[in-house]
């Protein structure tokens, strides 16, 4: 027996914010989706899968129109040809409340009942599935307890959309622990909800976040895709990762301390990319470079804000391999000097580090700063959420950092070589 689980395929998610993005690839990203779930099905064809599990979240809310579910329903009709089943837990996102558009139902493809967890027997796999939807998108409380026991004889599946006892960046929803769905006796927990592949439990049973199938932004990096399991006399034989993403996400943080020149940011970018990309030309890559480290450059960037994000451009169009998108790129330099001798200076130089430094050691005396120095900003509609006073602690030390720089540069501390003036 050989079966796929996946989970959160969120097709067509609206992927909002895209547009703000110049020469963002809009409609190659929100097609994504669409395009991940097609290579699930021709997965389960190629590898001849007895049925597919979708753990939740097929949808990410209700459908603007039938197209959604037309499409979802015309990926189902295929398996069916092939004789392959499908069994469905509704998610938050696709609880029976959200989604109110109906389609005729597809052979062969059953969705777990929102009354109560419900099982479904293959007599002639060999096979129990023990599953439950949510009937709205909200579900507080711990539904394993109500999941029948395995099935003595059977390779028993629960399959749930489930936050177990907390992820973080995640809600929490129909929360339980490894410990109560080990009562249940069963061989396979097939769960969704979580982004980001995880293996709970190896065995007895085994527990898994397969994570999304298409990464959607920016901090959902890395492989996306399914798990593929092979089951051999009642045990299982086999379960792999299997990437199906057609764009996958990246965050890189390219460490720059000591390159001195935009030549030699250009040759760290091209070795970190390189890397990033080894084994996956055939994808689209969409990648957030955050450029940091005590550099040099910290000046250049200081003396013409922008000069490092436009090196980093241009030295992408300088590379071959496979399609990037460059999503943003962020400079968190630091001025390369000694900042205990600097802060010992008795001219301005020796203010402007001191102040930083006491700022950088409290959290709340910097936000009390922030708030009295640039409380008074009138921002348009468009930059609002920009507003310094309302950032978190993070956001508030790089703002001071770019003004520490950009301060310093202009007083001239910090010399093209990187040394004190």
């Amino acid at each position: 027996m050989k079966f796929i689980h996946a989970a959160d395929l969120h097709i067509d998610s609206p992927l909002r914010g895209l547009d703000a993005h110049a020469g963002a690839p809009v409609d190659r990203l929100r097609g994504a989706t669409r395009r991940a779930f097609v290579a699930l099905i021709d997965l389960a064809l190629a590898q001849k899968v007895d049925f597919v599990i979708l753990a939740g979240d097929i949808f990410d809310g209700n459908w603007p129109d039938f197209h959604t579910g037309l499409f979802f329903r015309e990926q189902l009709v295929r398996l069916r040809q092939h004789d392959i089943a499908v069994v469905i837990a509704r998610g938050n996102h696709d609880a029976e409340s959200q989604i109110t558009k109906q389609l005729p139902a597809v052979d062969g493809v059953h969705v777990f009942s929102t009354d109560a967890p419900e099982t479904v027997i293959r007599e002639d796999l060999g096979v129990a599935l023990h599953g439950y939807s949510f009937p709205q998108r909200s579900v507080t409380h711990d539904v394993v307890p109500d999941f029948p026991r395995a099935i003595p004889g059977m390779f028993n599946i629960g399959v749930l959309h489930t936050s177990l006892t907390g992820r973080e960046g995640h809600d929490d929803y129909a929360p339980t622990s490894v410990e109560m769905m080990a009562t249940r006796g069963y061989d396979y927990f097939a769960l969704g909800h979580v982004h980001a592949r995880e293996v709970v439990r190896e065995a007895q049973p085994r527990i898994v976040f397969p994570g999304n199938l298409q990464g959607r932004k920016s901090n959902e990096t890395g492989p996306k895709g399914c798990e593929l399991v092979t089951v051999l006399d009642g045990r299982i034989a086999s379960a792999e990762f299997v990437p199906l993403d057609v764009v996958r996400w990246h965050r890189l943080e390219l460490d720059v301390a000591g390159v001195a020149t935009l030549e030699d940011l250009a040759r760290t970018f091209h070795r970190a990319v390189s890397q990033l990309t080894d084994g996956a030309a055939d994808r689209m890559h969409a990648i957030r470079v955050i450029v940091q480290g005590e550099s040099p450059l910290n000046r250049v960037e200081a003396e013409q804000p922008g000069t490092v994000e436009a090196a980093i451009i241009a030295a992408l169009q300088d590379m071959e391999g496979p399609e990037i998108w460059l999503e943003r790129v962020k400079t968190t330099l630091r001025t390369p000097i000694d900042r205990d001798q600097a802060a010992l200076r008795t001219d301005a130089v020796g203010e402007v580090v001191a102040l930083v430094n006491e700022l950088m050691a409290d959290e709340d005396r910097l936000a009390g700063w922030i708030a009295r120095e640039l409380g008074g900003l009138t921002l348009p509609p468009p930059l609002q959420e920009l507003d310094p006073t309302a950032a978190d602690a993070q956001a508030m030390r790089a703002m001071l950092n770019d003004a520490e720089a950009t301060v310093l540069a202009h007083l001239g501390a910090i010399e093209a070589d990187g040394e004190q003036a």
